[in-house]
């Protein structure tokens, strides 16, 4: 009996291989067959893509500014520029703005003593600290799409910058019929994904 069970499997399987034509058989069978295919269900990536440039990117193509932000990109608030999720009112002078200042950003205010001798390291630490308030001071930590009358406080701890009408204005803008701390003009208006930028032909003093 158990001879009679093994033979229905043996038999078959020397059938099989002792006669090419069952080989051939067995070999189309195979070609025939098709893998299937393994279908990916999740969904095709898809870049993320800003409609608008970041603040960082405004500044980058902003030739007239260009000296703001390279003393900008020396301190660590310039990483905010470029942040999505930061909403910002940037106060940037022209180059000509800059350019005009007797004591450029790095120096700082003029020592009551011109005479004292600091190493060079301390030179740059006062350097550095001069630019990061200065920096700071042309920056606003909120979005502010038309600039109302008022006060608005700035990056740099205890500084504000006043915002008043400009009554003789007959601008259209209503960012050209306002005046920044008493007689700074704002000469244009830039919006981006993380905040605004306006251009000044002065600059903020951040003493």
């Amino acid at each position: 009996m158990r001879f009679h069970v093994l033979s229905l499997f043996v038999l078959p399987l020397a059938s099989a291989s002792f006669h090419p034509e069952g080989t051939g058989a067995q070999r189309s069978q195979l070609r025939n067959q098709q893998i299937p295919m393994v279908v990916d269900n999740e969904p095709e990536y898809t870049p993320q893509t800003h409609s608008q440039p970041t603040l960082a990117d405004l500044l980058t193509i902003e030739s007239s500014t260009s000296i703001f932000y390279s003393y900008a990109r020396d301190v660590r608030e310039s990483e905010l520029f470029s942040d999505d999720s930061a909403k910002l009112t940037l106060l940037v002078p022209t180059n000509k703005a800059v350019m005009a200042l007797a004591r450029k950003p790095h120096q700082g205010p003029a020592k009551p003593d011109g005479d004292i001798v600091v190493s060079e390291e301390q030179f740059d630490r006062d350097s550095k600290e001069n630019v990061r308030r200065w920096v700071s001071a042309h920056i606003i930590p909120e979005l502010l799409s038309t600039l109302e009358p008022g006060s608005y406080n700035t990056l740099l701890d205890g500084k504000s910058i006043s915002i008043s009408l400009d009554k003789h204005a007959s601008s259209s803008p209503s960012w050209g019929k306002v005046f920044v701390e008493g007689d700074i003009h704002i000469t244009a208006m830039k919006e981006a994904a993380n905040g605004v930028l306006y251009i000044l032909d002065g600059t903020i003093d951040p003493n």
